[in-house]
């Protein structure tokens, strides 16, 4: 099945190799999503700031796809410290509601100063 690229037009264009969202059939990936804004700065806070930002990309590369947060089905989630889980969840809770899409949250290393990565697999209806 082929493989259709987009590049949302409110998210910043990645330097890296990689595509914010790739559409197979009725099934839609985002890439990894940090809390940069859409000039492509990392947005200033902690956790729950950061969490917020890269869900609202997540939430940016659904929509260029026609989808929402309501069709996500699985979230992967990259902290750099366990620690800040509470934070992460907290501000989790504010996108997705029950019933939970499926999610793995684990530590990981990532870039100076990025709190969180967050990348989602979502079904067109």
């Amino acid at each position: 099945m082929p493989r259709q690229a987009l590049q949302p037009e409110r998210l910043a264009k990645p330097k890296p190799p990689y595509s914010p969202v790739v559409v197979s059939g009725d099934t839609v990936y985002t890439a990894g999503q940090v809390a940069n804004d859409p000039g492509g700065n990392l947005v200033e806070g902690g956790i729950a700031e950061q969490t917020r930002q890269a869900l609202a990309n997540v939430r940016t590369c659904l929509e260029a796809a026609g989808c929402t947060l309501d069709d996500v089905v699985k979230v992967n989630a990259y902290l750099a410290d366990l620690a800040d889980f509470p934070g992460y969840n907290e501000a989790y809770v504010e996108f997705f509601g029950e019933p939970y899409p499926a999610r793995t949250s684990v530590q990981a290393g990532l870039p100076a100063g990025v709190l969180v990565e967050i990348e989602a697999v979502a079904r067109r209806a």
